[in-house]
């Protein structure tokens, strides 16, 4: 999961269009070539993702001339390229990055390629569309789910939780020695506002309300979990990384995380683990947690034929043995709902993570370009509550005002 949000966060984003008012450049009618950059730079990630990058050009008959840049440096990338005018065939964003994006004009809409979106599920449509156009297509999926070491809960007689009270009681018991019940992120970065999501959402908590009786009943989880000792106070402080190690090192019985530790989770297999969905406060609500993944994008670049022929590879990354390939080798969920019984046959342990991609909610849903105001509200507002700062009752508008 990428949490680097747009430029946008910091200053307002200015694209310069390649095609502007001029003719668009000649292109040889036959193209044979797509730049692509991405943020993929690390390998396992790197190679799986080269694979499909040469799958898909191999199937519309291209060379691809890659570039990949830190997901920290991405943005700043896309800006200096665009004003320069050398902004790639193919670009990868974050998908709360594609309606800021897209709002400015630099990014070309797939409908004008006739790029077929049908198979693709609604709440992963909503984070690329703006205006009514639809402008990315959406890589294999994460989200948030619940992991327990699957022997301690065991041997504690605890089954895993589905609901708070459940949670609570289950950490409270689960707490002993170095080991704490329960582990997550509530840095103030936009780890901690993506990791307070699942439960502010699930309890029926938006983030155009955020001073609403639901978002604080959630707030309210997190500082009783801390106050009665069955979370670390130190959990204002941990990335997800952090929260993965704690986990492994046995100092966390269950953490709240993604399926992109599942890699480390694997290295480590004295550790049996398992995952179930983000518990609820009341029987009957849905685990919504937050919709993670990449985004691949044509940006108006001004070569109509290669736009043309970047909507063909776009349109590959679609295709069900491209998502299929993808998710499984990164542990990520197609973001067509169709593929999903087909691939929890064949991954298995994905199957919690995949019923949550399915209620999963894009984080620019409603607020769009306004999103990273409201994420900085509830990491501040948690980080408040969790250090005695404020109240749960005052944090969110202390935070607001801050």
């Amino acid at each position: 999961m990428t949490v680097i949000l747009a430029m946008a966060a910091i200053a307002p984003l200015t694209f310069t269009a390649c095609a502007g008012g001029g003719a668009a450049p000649a292109s040889n009618g036959d193209v044979k070539t797509l730049t692509i950059l991405d943020s993929y730079n690390n390998d396992p990630d790197k190679g799986i993702l080269q694979a499909s990058i040469d799958e898909c050009a191999a199937k519309v008959g291209v060379t691809v001339e890659r570039t990949t840049v830190p997901g920290k440096d991405r943005m700043q990338t896309v800006l200096q390229r665009s004003s320069s005018k050398t902004l790639p065939d193919v670009l990868m964003l974050d998908n709360p990055e594609v309606k800021d994006v897209a709002a400015t004009g630099a990014l070309s809409p797939l409908g004008d390629y006739k790029v077929d979106m049908t198979a693709f599920a609604g709440n992963s449509l909503d984070a690329v569309t703006q205006d009514g156009q639809v402008y990315g297509l959406p890589l294999p999926a994460d989200t948030l789910g619940l992991f327990y070491n699957a022997d301690v809960l065991s041997a504690a007689g605890v089954a895993p939780p589905k609901t708070w009270d459940e949670l609570k009681a289950a950490a409270a018991k689960l707490t002993k020695g170095d080991q704490y019940g329960l582990a997550f992120s509530a840095a103030a970065t936009y780890e901690g506002a993506w990791q307070f999501l699942p439960f502010m959402w699930t309890n029926g908590g938006d983030e155009t309300k955020l001073d609403s009786p639901e978002v604080k009943g959630a707030l309210q989880l997190y500082v009783d979990l801390v106050q009665s000792g069955s979370v670390s106070k130190s959990v204002i402080n941990w990335t997800q990384a952090d929260v993965k190690d704690q986990f492994l090192a046995g100092k966390a019985a269950m953490m709240v995380n993604g399926p992109w530790q599942i890699p480390a989770l694997a290295k480590v297999p004295g550790v049996k683990w398992d995952t179930v969905q983000i518990p609820v406060n009341k029987p009957g609500q849905t685990p919504t947690a937050p919709l993670g993944g990449m985004v691949w994008t044509i940006p108006r670049t001004g070569d109509k034929a290669k736009q043309a022929k970047a909507a063909e590879f776009v349109a590959c990354t679609g295709t069900e043995d491209s998502q299929m390939a993808l998710g499984k080798a990164r542990n990520t969920v197609p973001t067509q709902n169709d593929l999903h019984e087909k691939y929890v046959s064949e991954v298995p342990t994905m199957a919690a993570f995949t019923k949550q991609v399915e209620d999963a909610r894009s984080r620019t849903g409603k607020l769009g370009k306004d999103w990273p105001e409201a994420a900085t509200t509830i990491y501040t507002a948690v980080q408040l509550a969790l250090t005695g700062g404020a109240s749960v009752e005052d944090a969110f508008s202390k935070a607001a005002a801050r």
